[in-house]
């Protein structure tokens, strides 16, 4: 626990110092440019990957980067909520979905109702995914290949999550008038490389 402490003092007496400008500014406002939507994994860190400050991604996480379909409710809904904040009161002008490899959460969708027993919340979060699991399961020889089968699902989870956000009336308002840009991607935590998911082609192409 003590290295977490030594963590704060270090940040008090070293990085707040250096960015005490942009930190006094922050302090009255927040206008951040993208929306980051990433799992909740502790080997993605969104401000390393993206080299970016303070102040410039409002982000999401949750397990497998999923986001629900849109739908109003009286549930407390955090995922949803968090979109409507970035999207109409911080007025972002990006979102971007990350998935990466060996996410736990996509490798899930394939666990058993005994592995998940214990995981009744996972389990059910992880049923906004279901479709993506389907389509795999349509191609046997996928199924046997446990490592293909890996990075394909972790990649079709992120073009999945990125169709749903298109439910957002709001959203897909602002897509259709060019007025926000959805963005795909997927991150190799071994080798650093981030691929950006082409619409057009339908492949996660490398950002060089």
């Amino acid at each position: 626990m003590d290295y977490l402490f030594e963590g704060v003092k270090e940040f008090s007496s070293q990085d707040f110092t250096h960015f005490r400008e942009l930190f006094e500014k922050l302090g009255k406002k927040q206008s951040p440019h993208s929306l980051f939507i990433g799992c909740s994994d502790s080997r993605v860190v969104p401000h390393l990957i993206t080299k970016t400050l303070p102040g410039e991604l409002f982000i999401i996480r949750n397990i497998a980067n999923v986001v629900p379909f849109y739908r109003a409710s009286e549930e407390y809904l955090s995922t949803t909520s968090a979109v409507e904040y970035a999207v109409k009161m911080l007025n972002v002008e990006n979102i971007i979905v990350c998935g990466h490899s060996n996410c736990g959460g996509c490798n899930a969708l394939y666990m058993s109702e005994e592995e998940l027993a214990n995981t009744p919340h996972t389990k059910k979060w992880l049923e906004l995914a279901r479709p993506v699991r389907e389509k795999i399961e349509k191609d046997p020889e996928l199924m046997k290949d446990a490592v293909k089968r890996e990075w394909v699902t972790e990649q079709l989870n992120i073009v999945e999550q990125m169709n749903h956000l298109l439910s957002y009336p709001y959203i897909r308002e602002r897509y259709d008038k060019q007025e926000i840009n959805i963005l795909g991607w997927y991150y190799l935590i071994e080798t650093g490389e981030i691929f950006n998911y082409d619409k057009d082609d339908k492949v996660f192409k490398k950002i060089e």
